[in-house]
């Protein structure tokens, strides 16, 4: 079999191998004027795939950051603004401990009361704070209307217990400001757990010293009714009115019961009630109010005083609470902040590699791709020449 070489397919083939040529030329151009490997998907589709996919995490990341940066700005304004009521409940405290002292006049008394109903002027605005994009603080998710507002009874709360929680990180949430009820409104009273109160009809001068869990046994969260029956006689009453236990009195020491102990100082009159059980909450602005009352209540007599004095010293109990609160608030919101810090430290290195990774898929490398273009140049004008001289061979010039 004999193969026929014509010479319109020398021509064919000739001409295939320069627009072959000039294509690639021409891809190696455009890579080179845009500094891009992937010029389209069709150059490597398998790394263009990837690369899509990278790009979308690139655009999570940015969105991580976004919400990182919108909460730790809410998150350290409330940082800056709880300052102000740790700095006003440690006033407070000092006031009531003034407050305290017998060789106070009623016109010293009422003079501290007017401090303190500034400082609660001020505790008021400082709830009701806004984030400076016009969303109050504290107002949990409803936070379009302000969280706090007065009321004939006193301080109302109209946010919700919502704390947002925002995610900064792949699967790393942080909460949002803490909602304004957590902080100022359910605030533990006595103790934190265990709270001590008077009847307030008592007609004697008994004041409660210390009160606690005693050691004698354990507390089923039971409340109970200490009623004096004489001048040192006493009966320890349940949550329903029976008569579980007494004894007798001495000022100044404890009586204990199911797993309770209270002092009592002073002189209980017969039928004077003390009262000693689970702590119950009350809003910092009550607390503040119920110490102006205190201070503006005349103490002329002295059940009257002693009166004064219980409330004084309920006061000061709750205002070291509150200010435990504000201040575990303000630890709360420090954790958060610092998580955002290490997360942001996570959103870093991912977006380098990532990155990077990109960087490997897309960019050029020149040297290389010059070095190609080089090749291609010198193959295509290599073709061109053998075409060129491919068009004035002839077989007429072999038989001269």
């Amino acid at each position: 079999m004999t193969d026929r070489i014509s010479t319109g397919m020398m021509f064919s083939q000739s001409l295939s191998n320069m627009l072959v040529r000039q294509k690639q030329m021409n891809a190696l151009q455009e890579q080179l004027a845009t500094g891009q490997k992937l010029v389209s998907a069709k150059d490597d589709p398998v790394a263009a795939g990837t690369a899509v996919g990278l790009d979308r995490t690139l655009a999570e990341l940015e969105r991580f950051g976004k919400n990182a940066n919108t909460v730790a700005n809410r998150l350290g304004l409330q940082e800056n603004i709880l300052l102000w009521p740790g700095d006003y409940m440690i006033r407070v405290n000092e006031l009531a401990v003034q407050a305290n002292n017998d060789s106070l006049s009623a016109a010293d008394r009422q003079a501290l009361a007017a401090e303190l109903r500034s400082i609660r002027d001020g505790m008021f605005s400082v709830a009701n704070s806004t984030d400076g994009a016009g969303r109050y603080l504290f107002g949990g998710s409803a936070d379009d209307v302000a969280p706090f507002s007065r009321t004939a009874a006193g301080v109302v709360y109209n946010g919700d217990q919502t704390q947002r929680r925002i995610e900064i990180a792949p699967e790393t949430f942080v909460a949002d400001a803490t909602p304004g009820s957590e902080i100022f409104m359910r605030v533990r009273t006595g103790d934190g757990t265990i709270e001590a109160k008077v009847d307030p009809g008592n007609g004697g001068s008994g004041v409660i010293g210390g009160y606690g869990r005693s050691n004698s046994g354990s507390w089923n969260g039971e409340a109970y009714r200490i009623v004096f029956t004489g001048a040192s006689t006493y009966d320890v009453l349940d949550s329903g009115g029976a008569t579980v236990g007494g004894g007798t009195w001495v000022s100044g020491q404890d009586i204990s019961h199911g797993g309770l102990r209270v002092s009592i100082e002073g002189q209980p009159a017969t039928g004077d009630a003390f009262e000693v059980g689970a702590a119950g909450t009350r809003d910092v602005f009550a607390t503040l109010q119920n110490l102006i009352g205190a201070l503006e209540s005349t103490a002329a007599t002295p059940v009257a005083q002693a009166a004064q004095q219980n409330a004084l010293q309920a006061a000061m109990r709750d205002v070291a609470r509150a200010s435990e609160q504000i201040i575990d608030a303000r630890a709360a919101g420090g954790a958060q902040l610092a998580a955002i810090d290490d997360a942001g430290e996570v959103r870093s290195a991912n977006d380098i590699t990532i990155r990077d990774t990109l960087s490997e898929l897309r960019d050029l490398d020149y040297a290389e791709a010059i070095t190609r273009f080089q090749m291609e140049s010198t193959a295509l004008q290599t073709a061109q020449t053998v075409f060129t001289r491919m068009q004035g061979l002839s077989l007429f010039d072999l038989l001269r």
